[in-house]
């Protein structure tokens, strides 16, 4: 294993009936802004339980972030911030909601003219204005991270932005949240953290075998619970394990020291940002067709996910490999996310180079653990998933 260094500063409240905890976790004479998304939160409780703690609080609201959240709504959000004095922000949602805090964070505190030079300038926050979080969507790992992706759609963008000062300080999660979401969701959610994982896990093997179980066993409790959830997202004990899962496979644990890959987001993000495809679909879409490009340089590492998650033990080892590549999409397809860009929009015609030169034009000239997912890379990716 390489050597590194892991640090998660993110206090988790996990459980039921947790929300009552902000309380005490937030600062008793902040000036707080609570955020939160399209207003489903007022539909399942989640926002009275919220108001309820926030009641002897000084606070004001900002409804309405999109799913990938829009950065001329958060710039809305900002001019808030700063007119009326804010100083802590309460992110009430799933990852977009989250994320957009997380931009805000920054550029509440930023010194540039320009607060998108934080996300097109990759500039790093070392220092983000406080936030915590309650959860109501498993899906990003947000919650315990300190990475964000916004969007900004009249410029066709969707970039990434993080530092070790955009950690919440602390983050609420009651799985009973999970019975009021729509199955199209909890399917992206399931679809999103799978991707995640595998992420940081389809490279090549480098003898860290407790990281690689790691990795695994959150991809096997994901298989087993993803069919208990989507049939009864009420059940509480599966809807704990989905929501753990969701938190585990991206709160910095499982990359630590060993190589990851990251083009599937890569090129996925260009996806949502063309055609505004849900994010953990553009993830299905790719994912595929990157392992199948690259199974030369990943046939060990998917022989061996296809024996220990998928049970795959016959066949010569690229057999194998393209065996665990096949009952991955099919368990995309099990949750009914399609697994072709055709199945999202009508003329998929010169997608392929449009994501090409877009990466090339952002300066990545190749991607990937090995540096080999070049432009001339993606495009051969993104024509296979047609």
């Amino acid at each position: 294993m390489r050597n590194f260094e892991l640090i998660n500063p993110v206090k988790i409240h996990f459980g039921k009936d947790t929300i009552a905890k902000l309380t005490q976790e937030l600062p008793p004479n902040a000036n707080i802004m609570l955020l939160y998304g399209g207003g489903s939160i007022k539909e399942n409780g989640v926002y009275e339980q919220v108001t309820e703690a926030l009641k002897n609080f000084d606070y004001i609201e900002f409804g309405g972030i999109p799913a990938n959240p829009e950065y001329e709504i958060l710039m809305d959000a900002l001019t808030i911030i700063k007119s009326e004095k804010i100083d802590f922000l309460l992110a009430v949602g799933g990852g977009s909601v989250i994320d957009g805090v997380k931009f805000l964070s920054a550029a509440a505190l930023y010194e540039g003219e320009e607060p998108w030079d934080i996300l097109a300038k990759a500039i790093r926050t070392d220092v983000g204005m406080p936030f915590g979080t309650v959860l109501t969507l498993p899906a990003t790992g947000t919650e315990m991270n300190s990475g964000s992706v916004i969007s900004r759609r009249e410029i066709g963008q969707k970039l990434a932005m993080g530092g070790p000062g955009l950690f919440p300080k602390f983050s609420i999660l009651d799985p009973s949240v999970v019975a009021s979401i729509p199955k199209n969701q909890l399917a992206n959610g399931i679809t999103d953290a799978y991707t995640h994982v595998m992420e940081q896990y389809m490279t090549y093997p480098i003898g860290a075998d407790l990281q690689d179980r790691f990795a695994e066993s959150v991809m096997n409790s994901l298989v087993a619970t993803a069919p208990k959830v989507m049939d009864n997202p009420a059940d509480y004990t599966s809807a704990a394990n989905f929501m753990w899962c969701c938190t585990m496979a991206l709160n910095g644990l499982l990359q630590k020291g060993v190589p990851t890959d990251w083009a599937v987001h890569a090129i996925g993000h260009e996806l949502t940002a063309l055609y505004g495809i849900d994010h953990a679909r553009t993830l299905a879409i790719i994912a595929p067709r990157h392992y199948h490009h690259f199974l030369e340089s990943k046939k060990e590492k998917l022989a061996q996910y296809g024996e220990r998650v998928w049970n795959i033990t016959e066949g010569t080892l690229e057999e194998r490999a393209r065996m665990a590549i096949t009952k991955t999409e099919e368990f995309f397809e099990s949750l009914d996310i399609p697994t072709h860009l055709s199945d999202y929009i009508d003329d998929c015609e010169g997608t392929a180079e449009k994501v090409s030169e877009t990466l090339r034009e952002r300066g990545w000239i190749a991607l990937g653990e090995h540096k080999t997912v070049t432009p001339e890379a993606v495009k051969v990716i993104v024509e296979g998933s047609y």
